[in-house]
């Protein structure tokens, strides 16, 4: 049986005041795609690249789930999430493409 992974992730902009949140089969590669801002939409326009958190999910229903959940949130929510698995809102993709 195949192994699924699917990631609901949050990226911030340098100085983590603009959020965005999605979902992903391909984390890295997703990632790269906003730093190299291959679509221009929100996160090109916000310069949001910096992977601050994220997520594993094994089926894509139940990231998609999260990721509705997490949308729908309050700001204060995605920040005490951030803070509580990454404090120092280190780029978590940081050394992934070197």
């Amino acid at each position: 049986m195949k192994l699924h992974r699917y990631f609901v992730y949050i990226v911030a902009n340098k100085v983590n005041t603009v959020f965005y949140i999605g979902v992903t089969s391909n984390l890295e590669q997703r990632i790269w795609e906003h730093k190299q801002k291959v679509y221009k939409g929100f996160t090109a326009r916000y310069d949001c690249d910096k992977l601050v958190y994220y997520e594993e999910y094994q089926w894509i229903d139940d990231a998609i789930a999260r990721e509705k959940q997490l949308k729908a949130g309050s700001r204060k929510k995605k920040i005490d999430l951030i803070v509580a698995d990454n404090p120092s809102w280190s780029d978590l993709s940081f050394e992934w493409y070197k």
